[in-house]
């Protein structure tokens, strides 16, 4: 095979023409027998496996840097750098991560996991460059959904200020343009950028200028001409106007014409776009029919590109999916959010049913939460489904937009706590921290699927911003039984004990229902409360568990700073609460990618562990 010729970077480069369309082929056949087996992100790497070839014959590895927006696509990447076998261990716990990371190859420059970063990233890169005088080439490869992101515009408004060569390359695997126009736009695109021809603008426009009274009239009138002229030929005006050389489209398929324009674009003295054409999901006709599916996908049988896996249960996502639809029929002011996360998050059905009440923004999270707050002030009732980790590019919007004036925008928080296979980046174990610290901010977790969807029926009919913050999986269905009316700031008991009380925050409860079977097989009978709100949660709740209680414990899955737990014993310092806390929740550290029972049982937060704690720090 000529994939086995590839040990490191740059090996790409001694194959011959026919070995690197055999190489293609071969890439895009190893991607999808791969990830059937360890899942991982198929539809976004098939399609960029010609592209990254490109820039991999075009660039010298790891001296030039090719920043990877989001990441999810850099699998052809990781090959081509000698990553072949970790594939085997793709995002498992202790194996090759799915994004770009730099303690991982030097030939990955900067760290990616979410969305419209690259521009900025790789414009620090080159102007660091600038300065350091050193030499090399950086490249921002972006995909056409990451333009919706508003930091990427801020940093192609930025980026014309560099004044040595700065490639981005724009990954468009969802816009057609005609042939006529391509055609036209790659002969100037080559035009354009020949010295000769760049030579000669300079000097006549030089020449004008010197002109007095005229020539500056003369050079101005020549500008607006070659303005209307380019708007009727050049797609990437827009790029143009604000001073960023456009070259392309090109066909993303092609291997040959990529390395060609990308030799011109490195000639290029300032920022340079390369657009590229390409296919999300190319070489596999599931992928290429459902991209959608097979953007994350689960392992999946290769000949039907069905799950091996199917679910017979629901998962916290279908049971909010469900209740949304629900609710939207009986509350016509009620409307939904999403930033390109509309299957992710389950708003797929809620679209179909009310198209009018729904909203996709595009990776625009920021944009959302304010958006948001435009239509709670015009009384409407706004819905913003969201993963925990992303939620946090809103941060600011959510203190000064809702918060502040208190109105009644409801975050449904998805992926809230561990997530697994993603990693670092994706971990949505900071909501509890950075939302309880906001004024004005309520913060509700559920223990099952029937109290996620009591809880979000408590949120419509609420009055102020509220979060609701549920985990990636399958939605638990035990404690059914237990299904007391949602009141606000109130817990609800489940079990009572004695000595040990545990009060217990969302999918902790389900854990912590396991540690009192533990405690009791030692002695131990505990209280176990469901807290329900993180913010405010029962005080007066944790007052009535000193007449029989001498320990408290608290688990959350969450970072412990600023925690739910941290919360809870300010309060008893606060109070002169004479009760032992004990605090179990997630170290203040980055988790990495992995099985989520076996993160738990990395971070002492599995039923096991919490049991063998409380029983060494009782006893």
């Amino acid at each position: 095979m000529v994939l086995d010729k590839i040990k490191k970077a740059n090996d790409i480069k001694k194959l011959s023409p026919q070995e690197v369309d055999i190489l293609r082929d071969e890439i895009r056949e190893f991607l999808i027998d791969s990830i059937s087996v360890t899942g991982g992100h198929l539809a976004s790497n098939l399609g960029v496996v010609e592209l990254t070839m490109a820039l991999h014959l075009s660039l010298d590895l790891p001296t030039d840097k090719i920043v990877w927006d989001v990441g999810h696509q850099s699998y052809t990447h990781k090959i081509l750098t000698g990553r072949k076998d970790g594939f085997a261990s793709l995002r498992k716990f202790g194996g090759m991560s799915g994004f770009p990371k730099t303690d991982e190859s030097d030939c990955d420059c900067f760290n990616t996991g979410h969305s419209s970063t690259s521009i900025s990233a790789g414009l620090g890169l080159a102007m660091a460059r600038q300065i350091t005088g050193d030499d090399y080439h950086v490249v921002s490869v972006i995909g056409d959904g990451a333009l919706t992101g508003g930091m990427a515009y801020e940093a192609l408004n930025n980026a014309s200020s560099i004044e040595s060569n700065f490639i981005i390359v724009l990954n468009d695997n969802n816009m057609s343009i005609s042939e006529n126009v391509g055609g036209v736009s790659h002969y100037l695109s080559g035009f354009r950028t020949a010295d000769a021809y760049r030579d000669l603008k300079n000097n006549v426009m030089n020449s004008l200028n010197q002109i007095p009274v005229y020539g500056e009239r003369m050079v101005k009138r020549i500008r607006n001409t070659k303005s209307s002229i380019k708007q009727l030929f050049i797609p990437g005006m827009f790029f143009e106007e604000m001073g960023i050389i456009y070259l392309g489209p090109v066909d993303g398929s092609d291997i040959g014409e990529m390395c060609r324009i990308f030799e011109e674009a490195k000639r290029v003295d300032g920022p340079v776009l390369v657009h590229v054409i390409t296919k999300k999901g190319a070489g596999y006709l599931p992928a290429e029919k459902f991209p959608a599916r097979f953007h994350g996908a689960e392992p999946f049988d290769i000949a039907t590109g069905l799950p091996k896996n199917k679910r017979t249960k629901a998962n916290y996502t279908d049971v909010f999916s469900t209740v949304m639809v629900k609710a939207g029929e009986r509350n016509e002011k009620l409307v939904a959010i999403t930033a390109a996360m509309a299957d992710g998050t389950g708003l797929r059905r809620y679209r179909r049913c009310y198209p009018k009440r729904f909203f996709d923004v595009g990776i625009a999270e920021g944009h959302a939460v304010t958006f948001a707050a435009g239509l709670a002030k015009a009384g409407l009732i706004p819905v913003f489904a969201v993963y925990s980790s992303f939620l946090q590019r809103g941060f600011d919007q959510i203190i000064h937009d809702v918060c502040i004036q208190n109105l009644h925008v409801i975050f449904a928080i998805d992926r809230a706590g561990l997530v697994g296979s993603d990693g670092e980046t994706h971990q949505g174990i900071f909501d509890i921290s950075y939302l309880s610290q906001i004024p004005n901010m309520t913060v509700l977790a559920p223990k099952n699927k029937w109290e996620l969807s009591d809880m979000i029926k408590f949120a419509i009919d609420f009055d102020g911003p509220i979060a609701i913050r549920y985990p990636r999986g399958l939605a638990y269905d035990g404690l059914k039984e237990y299904r007391s009316p949602i009141r606000f700031a109130k817990s609800e008991t489940i079990f009572k004990g004695t000595d040990v009380a545990i009060l217990a925050l969302g999918s902790m409860v389900k854990t912590a229902e396991t540690v009192c079977g533990i405690l009791k097989e030692h002695g131990i009978t505990a209280t176990l409360i469901n807290a329900r709100f993180a913010k405010p949660f029962d005080g007066e709740v944790i007052k009535s568990l000193t007449a029989h209680h001498h320990t408290i414990v608290t688990m959350e899955e969450n970072v412990k700073s600023a925690g739910f737990g941290e919360h809870v014993a300010e309060y008893l310092e606060d109070n002169g609460i004479d009760l032992k806390l004990i605090n179990i929740s997630i170290p203040d550290a980055y988790v990495e990618h992995g099985n989520v029972d076996k993160l738990k049982e990395m971070l002492k937060i599995d039923a096991l562990s919490v049991a063998d704690r409380i029983i060494n720090e009782v006893l």
